[in-house]
C-alpha cells in the first residue's frame, strides 16, 4: 500500500494493468489464454511487476466473432476461458495478493446469439422485440445513412420480420435498446451479479454509443477540409457523427449505473468514451454522479513532442470538473503497440510520462517489455475489423504475452499453435530475459512503480509545467514542488535547469539513482528521463 493517501480512494492511487485473457497465459494447451492462466500469473502482477489493479477484457460466453465483445450470456464464462468458478478464483486470489479487479461491462450490444435477441427477432409482437432497436427502411434501403464503426451500414435487414436492426459494430452485435426500462433493469442486474461476485468495478465498453438520435437523422458528410480527430477509421470517417452517438439521454443511463456502483461501496467505473472535444468528454463525469472517469485517450491523440504533449495535458486538467480525477493511457487492445507507434527508444520516456502525471495510469500487457506490433499474415487473421478494412486490423497488438525465450515464449506448451502468432522478437523481449538485465525496460517499470507507490508527490493532484524550457524538453513538477520530472525528447546529451536535489529515477541508468544534483542543472542523455527529488 502507498505510504500516505490524503483522502484519495484506492482507484485514484492505483496503477491499472490491462490483461487480454486470450493472450496472457494458456493453461490447458488449446492455444488460447484463459482464466486459470491469469491465476497462474498473479504473482508476476503483484510481486514482480507491482501493479495495484487489473482490467480483464471480456471472458463471457460468446460466439467469439469479435473475440468476446459479442456476448451471448453476460453472467457466464465462455468455455475457452474456463468456468464461473475460475472467475471467482481470479477475483479471490487477486484480492488476496492486494490486487483489485475490474471487468469489461459490454452494455451497448449483445451477440445475435443471445437469447434476448433470438426472441426479439422471432416476431414483431414478441415481448422482447423492443429490447433491441428495430426500424422500417427508407426508399428500399436502411433507415438512414449511419455507418458501422467496423464499416458498412449500421443496419441489417431481417427477412423474417421485414425490418432493419441497428448494430454499431458487426451485424452479429445488435444494439440493445436502452430506452426500454426492462433492458435497463436487466443490464443493471448484470452489474449486480458481478459486484456480488466481488469485482471492484467496470471498464464500460462503448460508453458513449448506446444513446443515439431517436429521430434517426442522417449524419452529414465530412467537409473537404475535415481533420480527423485521432486516427484513420476507414469509411466511418466519411461522416460527421452528429446523431449516432452521445445523445444527451446517455447521461441518464450513466447516472443509473453510478447509483448501482455507489450502493456497493468503493467501486469504480471507467468508460470508453472516444470523444476528443474536451468539454463534451468531461461531461461524462456529470456532477460527479456519472462515470468515475471517462477514459482519457488524449495523450494518444497528441503529436509526440514536448509542446503538444504539455498543451494536451494542461487542457485535460483544465477541463476536469471540480473534484474530478482523470486517468492516462498510451495503449490498449485496439491500438498499435506503443513501442511501434513511437520513435525508437521513446517507449521509456513514455512510461515515465504515463506514471508521473496527476491521475490514474492504465498500462497494457506487454508494454512493460517493449513488445512491438506483430505483422500477422492473412492466413492467421482473427480481427473482424481488419477483415473488413485490412489496415485497421488489431491482431498485431493482441499477440501472446512473451514470458520466456523458450518455445512459444512460455505462453503455451511446445508444439501447440497459439491463437495468434508470437512476436518475432520474443527470444529477447520476454520477462525471463529482462528480469536478468538490471537496465531492461521491465526492470525500469518495476523501479518506477515502486517509486510511485512510495511517493505521495507522484500520486497527488499537484502539477506545474514551466514554459521557458528548450523545445526538446518536457519538464513538470509534482507534489508541492517536491519532485521534478524531466524528459529529453532529443537525441543528444543536454543539461536542464533544475533546483538542487537528488536523482531518484532514470529511464536508462540504474547507477544514476542517488546522484546529487547541484549548481542548478542536471545532465540528461539522449532520450532520457529523470526524476529529481528536492529537499
Amino acid at each position: 500500500m502507498a505510504e500516505t493517501n490524503r483522502g484519495r480512494t484506492w482507484w485514484q492511487d492505483a496503477v491499472f494493468y490491462q490483461v487480454y485473457p486470450l493472450s496472457y497465459q494458456d493453461s490447458n494447451d488449446d492455444g488460447f489464454g484463459d482464466l486459470r492462466g491469469v491465476i497462474s500469473r498473479i504473482p508476476y502482477l503483484a510481486d514482480t511487476l507491482g501493479i495495484d489493479a487489473i482490467w480483464l477484457s471480456p471472458f463471457y460466453r460468446s460466439p467469439m466473432r469479435d473475440w468476446g465483445y459479442d456476448v451471448s450470456d453476460h453472467t457466464d464464462v465462455g468455455p475457452v476461458y474456463g468456468t464461473l468458478d475460475d472467475a471467482r478464483e481470479v477475483i479471490e486470489k487477486a484480492h488476496a495478493s492486494g490486487i483489485r479487479v475490474i471487468i469489461d461491462y459490454v452494455m451497448n450490444h449483445t451477440s445475435d446469439e443471445h437469447p434476448w435477441f433470438v426472441e426479439s427477432r422471432s416476431s414483431r409482437d414478441n415481448p422482447k422485440r423492443d429490447w433491441y432497436v428495430w426500424a422500417d427502411g427508407r426508399d428500399g434501403g436502411p433507415p438512414n445513412n449511419w455507418v458501422s464503426v467496423f464499416s458498412g451500414p449500421q443496419w441489417t435487414f431481417d427477412e423474417h420480420t421485414g425490418q432493419w436492426y441497428r448494430h454499431t459494430y458487426l451485424p452479429s452485435q445488435p444494439d440493445l435498446n436502452w430506452r426500454n426500462p426492462e433492458v435497463v433493469e436487466a443490464m443493471l442486474d448484470v452489474m449486480r451479479f458481478w459486484l456480488d461476485l466481488g469485482v471492484d468495478g467496470f471498464r464500460v465498453d462503448a460508453a458513449h454509443q448506446m444513446m443515439k438520435d431517436p429521430e434517426m437523422r442522417d449524419n452529414p458528410p465530412v467537409p473537404p477540409d475535415y481533420v480527423r480527430p485521432w486516427k484513420d477509421m476507414g469509411p466511418y470517417d466519411d461522416f460527421v457523427h452528429l446523431y449516432d452517438y452521445g445523445h444527451p439521454d446517455v447521461h441518464d443511463v450513466h447516472r443509473q449505473i453510478r447509483e448501482v456502483l455507489d450502493s456497493y461501496g468503493e467501486t469504480m467505473s471507467i468508460g470508453e468514451v472516444h470523444i476528443f472535444d474536451l468539454a463534451e468528454w468531461a461531461s461524462y463525469y456529470g456532477e460527479l454522479d456519472e462515470l468515475h472517469m471517462p477514459f482519457n485517450f488524449h495523450l494518444m491523440a497528441a503529436d509526440w513532442d514536448p509542446a503538444s504533449l504539455r498543451a494536451r495535458i494542461e487542457a485535460v486538467l483544465w477541463h476536469l470538473p471540480e473534484g474530478a480525477w482523470t486517468n492516462w493511457t498510451l495503449g490498449n487492445h485496439d491500438e498499435i503497440r506503443l513501442a511501434t507507434r513511437l520513435p525508437d527508444g521513446h517507449e521509456r520516456i513514455a512510461a515515465l510520462l504515463l506514471l508521473t502525471l496527476p491521475g490514474t495510469p492504465f498500462l497494457y500487457y506487454g508494454d512493460e517489455l517493449g513488445m512491438e506490433e506483430t505483422v500477422i499474415p492473412d492466413t492467421h487473421a482473427r480481427d473482424p475489423w481488419g477483415q473488413n478494412v485490412s489496415y485497421l486490423s488489431r491482431d498485431g497488438c493482441r499477440t501472446p504475452m512473451q514470458w520466456t525465450p523458450g518455445p512459444n515464449a512460455g505462453f503455451t506448451s511446445p508444439g501447440v499453435s497459439p491463437w495468434l502468432p508470437l512476436g518475432p522478437d520474443y527470444q529477447v523481449v520476454n520477462v525471463e530475459t529482462q528480469l536478468a538485465d538490471p537496465d531492461s525496460i521491465l526492470n525500469m517499470y518495476r523501479r518506477l512503480l515502486t517509486l510511485r507507490k512510495k511517493s505521495d508527490a507522484l500520486r497527488s493532484r499537484d502539477f506545474a509545467s514551466p514554459y521557458e524550457v528548450p523545445d526538446h524538453l518536457l519538464v513538470y513538477t509534482r507534489g508541492e514542488d517536491e519532485m521534478t520530472v524531466i524528459l529529453n525528447f532529443g537525441d543528444v546529451v543536454c543539461d536542464a535547469e533544475v533546483e538542487d536535489g537528488t536523482v531518484v529515477f532514470s529511464t536508462h541508468r540504474v547507477d544514476r539513482e542517488g546522484e546529487a544534483v547541484s549548481g542548478g542543472k542536471v545532465s540528461l542523455g539522449p532520450v532520457e528521463g529523470v526524476i529529481v527529488a528536492h529537499g
